[in-house]
């Protein structure tokens, strides 16, 4: 009896391990992705910052592909889960009847605040969201995968709030809402150097407290009714 409880405890000491190792082993490979990119890190740089030997990599991912992808989706399921939860909760506080600038806070304060609250790990993660939205070749159907069921609950949620609105105009309109969404995700100092550090790109709190009103207003205004054709 003493001997399988021993056994059992050892089991999940080693499990244990095995899962700390595995996030050190996503941590460190984020961190390299977002500022090197897929093509600019390889599996022994990872294995260099985690302080193992590269075949260890190769025992839990078959190539690099494998691990970029886990990487991605680790924390892609949280910010969808999470983001899905607040749309949900969302319509039921209204009673089906959102408006666009509540939709949008609820989508975007929600990822807003992984940023604001997680660590450098979830800007890390910023940023390479931002590359990878940004890569048609093999970023697009990774996108795809993991944000289209959020991303159309929110494109729901718009309809019932602008319902006279032309459907392409909501989807031009949330098009130039994820640009903008991303060029704040990769953090890349623009804004910095144009304020004279005025804004700080890494500033999520005061981006929060700005977006989905700026975004709103974008809305509406594109679905506004149009008195005639443009000049």
């Amino acid at each position: 009896m003493v001997s399988e409880q021993v056994k059992s405890r050892r089991r999940s000491t080693k499990a244990e391990q095995r899962a700390e190792k595995m996030e050190q082993i996503l941590d460190e490979a984020e961190y390299l992705f977002s500022k090197h990119g897929l093509y600019g890190v390889t599996l022994k740089d990872v294995a260099q910052r985690v302080g193992v030997h590269h075949t260890l990599l190769n025992y839990y991912f078959e190539d690099k592909k494998k691990l970029f992808d886990a990487v991605f989706a680790r924390r892609a399921a949280v910010t969808s889960e999470r983001r899905m939860r607040v749309l949900d909760e969302y319509e039921a506080a209204t009673g089906g009847k959102p408006t666009v600038q509540g939709a949008l806070h609820a989508f975007l304060d929600t990822d807003l605040d992984l940023y604001i609250e997680g660590g450098e790990g979830w800007k890390n993660y910023a940023a390479l969201s931002a590359q990878v939205a940004n890569t048609p070749e093999w970023g697009a159907e990774l996108m795809d995968n993991h944000f289209d069921p959020v991303v159309l609950r929110l494109i729901g949620l718009l309809k019932k709030a602008l319902p006279d609105c032309a459907e392409e105009d909501i989807f031009w309109s949330y098009h130039f809402v994820t640009g903008a969404l991303l060029l704040t995700l990769a953090r890349t100092g623009r804004i910095d150097k144009l304020s004279g550090g005025l804004c700080k790109s890494d500033d999520f709190a005061a981006i929060k407290a700005r977006m989905a009103a700026f975004m709103a207003a974008g809305f509406l205004e594109i679905c506004k009714p149009r008195g005639g054709a443009p000049g």
